[in-house]
């Protein structure tokens, strides 16, 4: 099965978008930090992260830019989610080697099929 890391450190955002995921399918890994993201991700590579952009002691972004700079990780696709919505937040977004970026308040269902077609690209 196909599995999902988010790290937000909203709990109400985290367990809805785990929610959101577990009823599409996804087995959901759900952390609250940066730092557990980083973690997870290097001790049972997801198939996709959901990371949220600003979180206490790593960013989502910082997270973004470490798993792209190991190679176990290196590819796996990573899509920010956050309140930033400013054109420079979403160039650092892409610029760390987000695959996709979405704004707060979002819509679950939208979420889910950004993941998908996350993965669909990453998959073809």
């Amino acid at each position: 099965m196909t599995a999902i890391l988010i790290a937000d450190d909203d709990p109400d955002i985290r367990d809805l978008i785990a929610f959101k995921l577990e009823q599409a399918g996804y087995d959901v890994i759900a952390v609250d930090n940066g730092l557990a993201a980083l973690s997870a991700a290097r001790e049972t590579p997801p198939d996709l992260a959901v990371l949220d952009v600003m979180m206490p002691g790593m960013s989502g972004i910082d997270v973004c830019r470490e798993l792209r700079g190991n190679a176990p990780t290196a590819t796996l696709p990573i899509i920010l989610l956050t309140a930033r919505a400013q054109e420079g937040d979403v160039e650092v977004g892409f610029g760390a080697g987000a695959d996709d970026y979405v704004v707060k308040p979002f819509s679950p269902r939208e979420l889910v099929s950004r993941v998908e077609a996350v993965l669909a690209r990453t998959r073809a």
